[in-house]
């Protein structure tokens, strides 16, 4: 899945943010003491991006945009490289990002057409960011419904099948189709790096 996604890059109006992830604390870092907030060995950061569109007319009830694609990566931290590293991947370079104001998103706006930087209160997220939020929202309730404890080496699997769902959430009985034809084109590279075999 995650395979057959990375050969598409987002392209449009694009918003993007990170994200914390609970996971198990890896094995390396069970005898040290335990970090709280953002730098906690049980969160794992995440970069979400998501491809939308702005709506014309849009009713009340409904989003002022609406999504196309999605993207979620784990990273290793938040430093500027990091995420622009991800961005020049997985984003076209005439694409339009838009994000809060995060010191690690500075050097975003050399890599693509525009990048609109704003304040945020968390009140105004929806209206903003609506479908990146949305998406990790949505991800965080399937992760901790049905899986309940994830090892951080194996998030991105799961961050990769939400995704492939995702964005192919119009294709009906045709996804798995799709799959088998993804699964039958790929060689395999999973690898356990827990029990260290194929």
């Amino acid at each position: 899945m995650g395979k057959r996604d990375d050969e598409y890059t987002l392209e449009g109006a694009i918003e993007l943010d990170d994200a914390f992830f609970s996971t198990e604390i890896s094995l390396q870092d069970r005898d040290k003491p335990l970090k709280r907030c953002r730098g906690s060995q049980k969160k794992t950061k995440v970069l979400v991006m998501a491809e939308s569109k702005t709506v014309e007319n849009p009713k009340a009830v409904k989003k002022p945009k609406k999504v196309r694609y999605l993207k979620m990566n784990v990273i290793s931290d938040l430093k500027s490289e990091t995420i622009t590293k991800n961005v020049k991947e997985h984003v076209e370079n005439k694409a339009d990002l838009m994000t809060d104001d995060s010191t690690s998103y500075t050097k975003l706006k050399e890599h693509v057409h525009s990048h609109t930087v704003s304040v945020i209160p968390n009140e105004e997220l929806p209206s903003v960011l609506p479908w990146v939020h949305t998406a990790i929202s949505n991800a965080k309730r399937k992760l901790l419904g049905v899986y309940y404890k994830i090892k951080p080496e194996y998030l991105q699997y799961y961050l990769n099948q939400f995704c492939y769902k995702f964005n192919r959430r119009y294709f009906g009985e045709k996804q798995f189709d799709r799959l088998l034809i993804a699964a039958v084109s790929y060689t395999r590279d999973f690898k356990s790096k827990i029990y260290n075999r194929n």
